[in-house]
């Protein structure tokens, strides 16, 4: 299915409206809620953390075991490398289950092809945006707090740059 352009953002069975210099809060899961293991859940923070300030700032990303949960901000337009948001979540996406198929020596999809996104409303704060990310796992049962859990990382505390 090729994507159709839209003013700011792209198209597939929903829209996809991006502005630049604010931040996403994006979430896709696995294909037929595959449960991610632990190895696959490292691969695809992994590479969510590639994209951190190469391609975006990456403010939160949970990897949970069916879906995952990314607030980020892409960088202003004018720069001459600068990738779309549908490029960006492509190669988060595209690597990450090449290298998970790899892993496990399967040849079945990890990701459904659409995501979900939207634009942080000014008013609900990307602090609050990144608190709710931050609680999945917690909400989910799968840890008594945020900090137990291995698939989170944070801009804040974790740092800016990763290598």
């Amino acid at each position: 299915m090729n994507a159709l352009s839209i003013a700011n953002g792209y198209r597939r069975n929903l829209p996809h409206i991006h502005v630049r210099e604010r931040p996403l809060f994006i979430t896709y899961g696995t294909f037929r809620r595959w449960c991610l293991p632990p190895a696959a859940r490292t691969i695809a923070l992994k590479h969510v953390l590639y994209a951190h300030i190469r391609q975006c700032f990456v403010h939160v990303v949970m990897i949970m075991p069916d879906h995952v949960h990314i607030v980020m901000t892409l960088p202003h337009a004018l720069t001459a490398d600068a990738r779309s948001f549908a490029a960006i979540l492509k190669g988060i996406k595209g690597v990450s289950a090449r290298r998970i198929n790899e892993f496990f020596g399967r040849r079945d999809h990890v990701w459904l092809v659409e995501s979900f996104d939207r634009v942080v409303r000014r008013a609900e704060g990307l602090m609050s945006v990144c608190n709710y990310v931050i609680e999945n796992p917690v909400r989910a049962g799968l840890a008594s707090s945020p900090d137990e859990y291995p698939w989170l990382w944070r801009a804040w505390l974790e740092g800016r740059g990763v290598t």
